[in-house]
Parts: C-alpha cells; sequence; structure tokens
C-alpha cells in the first residue's frame, strides 16, 4: 500500500482536514455525557427547569456543531479518496496500456479488469473510511476512558480490563482474515474469467449446445467462491456478537458498582449515567473499528493485487534514441518464436526476404504459426532467436511509436469501437480529410455500403460493430488501416467473410494503392495469395517452402495439397 501512496499527493490538505474534523466531531460528543450528568445532578436534582432549558440547548448545539463537523470531514474524505482512485485507476490503465502482448497473455483480461473494477473500488473505499474514522475511533475509545477516570477512578478501572480483551478479539479476527480475503480475490479472479469466456463465445457456447455444461462450470466456480466468502463473512460476524457480550458483561459491571457507589455517596446518579454512556460510546466505537478493520484489510489486500501489476516492467521497450529504417523492406533471418509458458517454439527457422512495394503471401493450415509470423513485424512480440528487419534495421532498433506508426494492421477478428464509422476511420490517421476517408472506403470495398446508410460516415457503430454484418466489419477495418497510408499493410486472414469476387477486387484495389505499400496477406485461400509475388508456407511453425505459386506447385507438397483440396483440376489456371 505504501506504494501507491505516490498518488495521494496533492491531497494533502484533504488528508489532514477530514481526520482533523472528525476528531472535532469526536470531542464535541465526549462532552455530552458531561452534560447529561449536570442535567440529572442539578437540573432535576435541583428541580431547576430554566437549567435544563438551558443544558439541552446546549447539547442541541453540540449536535449541530457535531453534525456540521461530520459533513465537513465525509466531504474531504470523500475528495480525497475518489481523487486517488482516479488517479490510480489511471496510472493502472497506463501500465496495462504500455504491457507487451507476452505480459497481457501472463496476466490474463479477466485479471487486468478485476484490478481496474472491483479492486480499485475496494481500496477507495478502505481509504475513505481510514480518513473518517482510523484515528476518530480510537480517538474517542481513549477520550471516553480518559473521561471516565476524571469521573470515578475505582469505576473506570472497569473500562481499562474491558478494552484490552475486546483489542484481542478485533485484532485476532484481523488477522485470520486478510489473507483469506486474498484468496477470496483470486477466486472472483476466476469466476469473471469463466462469465468473459461465455460471453465473449456465446455463439461457439451455443452452436455446439454448451449451455448446461458451462452453467455447470460457471456454478462450480461461483459456489467455491461463495463458500470462502461464507466462511469468511461467519468468522468476521463473530467480531459483533463478541464484542457486544464483552460490552454488555462490562455495563453489568459497571451498573452495579456504580450502584453501590451511589449508595455510600461517592459519586451521583449522573456521574453512573455519563458513565454507561461512555460505555456506550466505547461500544459503538469499537464495532466501527472492527469494521473498519475488516474493510482496511480488504483494501490492503487489493492494494497489494494492484502493485503487483504496477511492479510489472514492460516486457518490450525501444532504445533510447530509437532508429529509422528506410523503405519498408522486411527480412526474416532465421526467427524462432517461443511463447511465455509454451512447451516449445511456435515458429522457428524462418528466413525470407521482401522487398519494398511487393505482396507476400502467407499460407498454412490452422495453428501453423501465420499470426505469430505477423506479429512480429510491428513488434507484438519478440524474437526468442534470429532477427525480423523493416527497412534493413532491426525491429528491436526502431523506435516503436515510429515502427507502428507506419504499419497498418487488419487483425483476424475484425474490431470496431462504439462511436460513429468516422471515428473509427480516424483511428488510422485522425487528421485524414474526408475524401481520404472515401477513398480508403472505396479501397476497401465499403464504399457501397456506407454511403448506403442514412447518416454515412457519421452512422452510429455499437459496441463491437454488432449493428453491421461480419463482412462489413472486415471491410471497415480494412479501411481503417488503409487511411493511415502504412508502409506495410497487414492482413491477417480479413477476408474471411468476403465472398470471392469481393475479396478479388479488394485485392486488385489495393495492389494499385499510390503509395505502393509491403502488403502481407494472411490466408487459409489459395485464390487470395495466388497472384503473391512470395509466398511463405507454413507447417507446424517451420516454413517449408518460399517462392511463386507456380514454383511451390511444383517443390512444395504441402502448398500443392492445399492448392488441389481448393479448386478442381479444370478450374486451374
Amino acid at each position: 500500500m505504501r506504494k501507491l501512496l505516490v498518488y495521494m499527493k496533492g491531497f494533502r490538505k484533504e488528508c489532514v482536514l477530514g481526520p482533523l474534523f472528525k476528531l472535532l466531531e469526536a470531542s464535541f460528543e465526549l462532552l455530552v455525557p458531561l452534560v447529561m450528568a449536570a442535567v440529572i445532578d442539578t437540573g432535576i436534582g435541583g428541580r431547576d427547569r430554566e437549567y435544563i432549558v438551558r443544558m439541552c440547548a446546549v447539547l442541541v448545539g453540540l449536535g449541530i456543531v457535531g453534525l456540521a463537523c461530520s459533513l465537513t470531514a465525509q466531504y474531504f474524505a470523500a475528495k480525497a479518496s475518489v481523487g486517488f482512485a482516479a488517479r490510480l485507476r489511471a496510472a493502472l490503465f497506463g501500465r496495462i496500456q504500455s504491457l507487451s502482448f507476452s505480459d497481457m497473455d501472463v496476466q490474463g483480461p479477466s485479471t487486468l479488469i478485476t484490478r481496474m473494477t472491483s479492486d480499485i473500488n475496494q481500496v477507495q473505499n478502505g481509504v475513505n473510511l481510514t480518513l473518517r474514522l482510523l484515528l476518530r475511533s480510537p480517538f474517542v475509545v481513549l477520550g471516553a476512558m480518559v473521561m471516565a477516570f476524571t469521573i470515578d477512578w475505582k469505576a473506570a478501572i472497569i473500562f481499562a480490563a474491558v478494552i484490552p480483551l475486546l483489542s484481542v478479539v478485533v485484532f485476532g479476527v484481523m488477522l485470520w482474515t486478510m489473507p483469506r480475503y486474498k484468496q477470496v480475490q483470486g477466486k472472483l479472479d476466476k469466476v469473471l474469467g469463466t462469465t468473459r469466456e461465455n460471453l465473449t463465445g456465446v455463439r461457439v457456447v451455443r452452436a455446439f449446445g454448451r449451455e448446461e455444461s458451462e452453467t455447470e462450470e460457471f456454478e462450480r466456480e461461483n459456489n467455491a467462491l461463495t463458500r470462502l466468502q461464507v466462511f469468511v463473512g461467519r468468522v468476521s460476524a463473530l467480531m459483533n456478537p463478541m464484542t457486544y457480550i464483552l460490552i454488555n458483561l462490562g455495563t453489568m459491571v459497571l451498573i452495579w458498582v456504580g450502584a453501590l457507589r451511589v449508595d455510600t455517596a461517592v459519586i451521583t446518579q449522573g456521574a453512573v449515567v455519563a458513565l454507561l454512556n461512555y460505555m456506550s460510546q466505547i461500544l459503538v466505537e469499537l464495532v466501527k473499528l472492527a469494521n473498519l478493520i475488516i474493510n482496511i484489510s480488504k483494501a490492503l489486500a487489493c492494494a497489494n493485487r494492484i502493485s503487483g501489476v504496477l511492479d510489472i516492467e514492460p516486457g518490450m521497450s525501444g532504445p533510447p534514441e530509437g532508429g529509422r529504417g528506410d523503405r519498408a523492406s522486411v527480412s526474416f533471418e532465421n526467427v524462432e518464436l517461443t511463447y511465455k509458458g509454451a512447451g516449445g517454439p511456435s515458429l522457428s527457422g524462418i528466413s525470407f526476404s521482401a522487398p519494398a512495394g511487393s505482396t507476400v503471401g502467407i499460407i498454412g493450415g490452422t495453428g501453423s504459426g501465420k499470426s505469430s509470423l505477423i506479429n512480429l513485424i510491428p513488434r507484438f512480440y519478440d524474437v526468442t532467436g534470429g532477427s525480423v528487419k523493416v527497412g534493413g534495421l532491426d525491429v528491436k532498433g526502431w523506435d516503436l511509436e515510429d515502427l507502428r506508426g507506419r504499419v497498418g494492421v487488419v487483425p483476424q477478428k475484425a474490431v470496431l469501437f462504439t462511436g460513429t464509422i468516422r471515428e473509427n476511420l480516424l483511428w488510422g490517421n485522425e487528421n485524414a480529410t474526408e475524401e481520404e476517408l472515401w477513398q480508403a472506403l472505396e479501397t476497401a470495398q465499403a464504399k457501397e455500403f456506407v454511403s448506403g446508410k442514412p447518416r454515412g460516415l457519421d452512422e452510429p457503430v455499437e459496441q463491437g460493430g454488432r449493428n453491421f454484418s461480419g463482412g462489413q466489419r472486415q471491410r471497415l477495418t480494412i479501411a481503417r488501416a488503409l487511411v493511415r497510408r502504412p508502409d506495410i499493410l497487414m492482413l491477417d486472414d480479413s477476408a474471411s467473410a468476403l465472398d470471392f469476387a469481393t475479396d478479388l477486387k479488394l485485392r486488385q484495389a489495393i495492389s494499385r494503392l499510390p503509395n505502393g505499400p509491403t502488403v502481407f496477406i494472411v490466408s487459409q485461400r489459395a485464390s487470395s495469395i495466388q497472384h503473391a509475388d512470395i509466398i511463405v508456407v507454413l507447417d507446424n511453425g517451420q516454413s517449408v517452402g518460399v517462392g511463386s505459386h507456380e514454383e511451390l506447385l511444383e517443390s512444395c507438397e504441402v502448398y500443392r495439397e492445399i492448392y488441389e483440396s481448393q479448386f478442381d483440376r479444370g478450374d486451374r489456371k
């Protein structure tokens, strides 16, 4: 938690004034029993109605001032905790944005989502309660005990006996529950992970009729979380009855001792009432303190989880002064890639060169490493062997922003963001003109359906682009990449939802682009890559053929099998 306190800078005033006003409120609260004792002993005992009215006015005044102090403290505590959480959330989001794909794979999206939402909310609540109650509750407990000693030290010995016992109960429960709350958050990660998988793969789940089995799996995870929460909750719930038992036993003893001392005229009846009020204040504040400790325990567990993400050093960074290559030639030299935690390399022995302006087709079976290969060009992943060069310079020597600014990526899964078509296209180049947007749409074969929309470029896009068909989403993501006018254009099986005629028109339009980018086309269709300048055939992560279509038909058995499986002999050209 200490590492996170740096985000409290700028809220020093609130962190001082919040607890200060709470202490002022507590001071006024400690005066109330003395005023009540005076009302009983002087006002009621002496039948002085004017004195009673005057003291009641004092009580009302103490209540109003205490309320004002409390509201002021609440305001400062809320301002500091919300501001702290906002800064922490921004820092955490920034750190997540800086993580490499490998780091993201290790952490997992569901875990990071939990850190951003549930964990930060828990920390915010803990900071709020800490500013309000961490000083106030012990102050009232000690203050009530001191005031009790000023009234009658012999009767106040009961306070000195009860408070240590209460402290043992409170801190004992706290020490036991702290590690368990960390386990609760871990099981919450699993529940969120299962939920996320089902939401993202809902079509697959329903297509294979797996609703019941997925529901059973979710129930297993959810029941495990529930059992642990109930178990921890039961132990935490022991705190209130145990503290009430101790306080009520102390109250019984106090009434008995007080009655004896009133009978011998050592103290007055008002003093006994004041002592009982102080005992009640101690009870209330210790219950508050117990709940505060539980919340702080949860907040500390969550803070450690957040700190764990902030402590991750990004596994990828450019040199202090990144280099710049020339045009977008690309070469792979004996490249090997092994993902973290994988049993073996996903790519090995990959070597080929693509001159600037050429078209490279990448083909192979499912899981052969096609997407992994092109992800090395913009350095989404770092090679574990060999080198990838862009413009004659190793990608590790490039400035990352400059390198990725030269690359237009169309991912395998078409991703659109909530907003409008225009806003999605401007992701490629925020300074693009209207004409450039329409040119990109025309090249991507999307101009016709976009111009047919009532609002054109300003047509709304729902989350994930669910108000567009699969083919329309793919064409819009291609247009977004083209708006950038990239030196390298990577199409990762991004035309799979297009018919053959539209796919052909798309490839012809891309080949006529005035900026002449180096194009990488990943596809399982031989027709999509057969006219490429260079075709790379992958099989189980290895390059089994590099060359033109005609060369590979003669020399590469894997390519020939793929081609023959997709074309009838009479259709070959």
